[in-house]
């Protein structure tokens, strides 16, 4: 089974859903989860007008990736699960190299990874993290797709 499994985290319903799952899965296995956040790039209104982030809005992206590393952290321990966490800040890389390129470090051998399963419109202007993250991983990924209200009555 699996012993080594990464999980991309931003706070968000989705990413937590796919946390817990990969932890259930950690514990099942005895295996460990690694925890990361990537701070990614803000919109254009958070950058002065040539293109830059104050340090301001740096250091509260920071600040935010680290508190969301250290609920998630709380969560693990609280589950039974050994645990670690990694901070990305490096703005302009892609979110998807980076969980690859941390898969591979952390010689992960599965990355779980939430979807908010968009279509049409709000897919093409989002992108599709998750979509993205399949492609270049090195390893197998487990997508937990959002629960819509919708579905569970259909």
């Amino acid at each position: 089974m699996y012993q080594r499994i990464l999980v991309p985290v931003d706070g968000s319903e989705t990413a937590t859903k796919a946390m817990v799952t990969a932890l259930q899965m950690a514990r099942d296995s005895g295996g460990q989860v690694h925890l990361v956040h990537v701070v990614e790039g803000m919109t254009p209104l958070a950058a002065d007008p040539y293109g830059a982030y104050s340090g301001e809005v740096i250091e509260i992206m920071r600040q935010s990736g680290s508190k969301i590393l250290e609920d998630a952290l709380e969560v693990a321990k609280a589950a039974g699960v050994p645990a670690d966490t990694e901070l990305f800040d490096n703005f302009g890389e892609r979110l998807a190299d980076v969980v690859a390129d941390a898969a591979t470090r952390f010689k992960a051998d599965l990355i779980v990874v939430g979807t908010h399963g968009r279509r049409g419109l709000g897919r093409m202007m989002l992108g599709s993290g998750a979509e993205q993250i399949i492609r270049l991983a090195p390893v197998p990924v487990l997508v937990i797709r959002h629960s819509d209200k919708k579905d569970a009555s259909a």
